[in-house]
């Protein structure tokens, strides 16, 4: 029992020792800091696909009472890029409607020519359903897309209306650059 009085003795001096020493002698501050003395810089920029260029004025070709109308295009690649590198997109005036992929139509079995001399695609008006027709004018345009970023050129565009009735009073033209 006097041991057990001894050690409840000794805790009770050591137990406010441990307390007011820390608090009376705190850890010595530091100026320890991380510096480096070399520094990097970086930028940023985007990539500007050059668009295809119309190099003669569209045709709009009715075929016989409207069968077989098609819409001829004639137009060349910038520097660099070849028929693989392009695409046909559509949309429709009037409707705010961006331009868009034209579905079901092959651009490469579609035109004939070489980058070099510049290319003529046939767009069929068969092709384009109910969007050509009835007064309706059509806006098709060819961009050129980069096959490493995805990024896509400007358009080369032609509008076109097939007319009223089988073709007739059916016409095409260039836009201009946009």
């Amino acid at each position: 029992m006097r041991l057990l009085r001894r050690k409840r003795a000794a805790l009770m001096v050591a137990l406010p020792l441990a307390l007011v020493f820390p608090a009376s002698n705190p850890p010595a501050v530091t100026e320890a800091s991380w510096e480096r003395g070399e520094y990097s810089s970086g930028s940023f920029g985007t990539i500007t696909i050059p668009p295809p260029t119309l190099n003669g004025a569209c045709t709009y070709n009715p075929g016989i009472i409207g069968l077989g109308a098609y819409v001829r295009i004639f137009w060349k690649p910038p520097a660099g890029y070849t028929l693989a590198n392009s695409e046909m997109q559509a949309s429709t005036s009037g409707l705010g409607s961006l331009l868009a992929p034209l579905t079901g139509f092959s651009i490469t079995s579609n035109t004939t020519g070489s980058a070099a001399a510049g290319y003529v695609t046939d767009v069929p008006v068969n092709l384009l359903g109910g969007l050509l027709g009835l007064g309706t004018e059509l806006q098709l345009a060819i961009v050129i897309k980069d096959p490493v970023n995805l990024w896509i050129s400007k358009p080369a565009s032609v509008a076109t209306n097939a007319g009223l009735i089988a073709g007739l009073g059916g016409n095409c033209r260039n836009l201009p650059a946009a």
